[in-house]
């Protein structure tokens, strides 16, 4: 399944962090904080968006921008141009 974003939305694959469990303490999921580093598997029909990030671009977004999807046990998020927060490089 492919997802094409609309207007100024892109769509990113989620980026796990590694998960470093010292002394043994097991935190739960509900504690962890989300990750905000992604890369972008499609960009929206926006001419101004295309000029600023292209897909395979590494991006910081907002902390609570965005709209979680699961797609074939992978883990996507469609958020606008305004929750883009940098393009890491």
């Amino acid at each position: 399944m492919k997802l094409k974003p609309l207007d100024d939305r892109v769509v990113i694959e989620v980026k796990e962090l590694e998960e470093k469990n010292v002394g043994g303490i097991i935190i739960p999921d509900t504690a962890k904080e989300k990750p905000q580093i992604g890369v972008i598997i499609a960009v929206g029909t926006e001419d101004e968006l295309k000029k600023m990030v292209k897909v395979g671009d590494k991006i910081l977004y907002a902390k609570y921008g965005g709209t979680e999807v699961d797609i074939e046990d992978k883990k996507y998020i469609i958020i606008s141009r305004s929750d883009i927060l940098a393009i890491i490089k």
